[in-house]
């Protein structure tokens, strides 16, 4: 079920930085999200969606969640960073027009700082997977 295409609300970035489509569902500790590639997208060679890009896109669905809860709580969205990325595992790159489904996990919460896991998939195969730290400025 989607719960919405109007990412831009829930997220800080702004195109043609965007490497999110649109946010499928979304909880206090897991979120997932779909991304359609474009060959205009910032982050594609020769047709390729790069490493760099996958790497945002999970941070992204990271943010998306952040985003949707502080709306939905009428709070106010707070920015994030990348603090720090372990194990971050690159099985194959998504080519132009592949439709990748991102799934993070909240793991933990310390203080400002939120502890993710992350895996991509497109058309189910695990494209990429990470651990993230982000802090979160309020």
């Amino acid at each position: 079920m989607v719960i919405t295409d109007d990412i831009l609300s829930f997220i800080p970035q702004r195109p043609p930085f965007v490497m999110v489509d649109k946010l499928l569902y979304c909880d206090e500790f897991i979120t997932q999200t779909s991304f359609k590639v474009i060959e205009d997208n910032v982050l594609v060679i020769d047709d390729v969606f790069t490493e760099a890009g996958m790497m945002e896109n999970i941070a992204q669905t990271a943010a998306m969640q952040a985003g949707y809860i502080a709306k939905r709580d009428n709070k106010l969205v707070a920015i994030g960073y990348i603090g720090a990325v372990k194990n971050f595992e690159v099985f194959d790159l998504p080519k132009t027009n592949d439709e990748l489904v991102t799934t993070i996990r909240m793991e933990n919460q310390v203080f400002d700082v939120t502890i993710i896991s992350g895996v991509i998939k497109c058309k189910d195969v695990i494209m990429a997977r990470c651990e993230m730290n982000i802090f979160i400025r309020e």
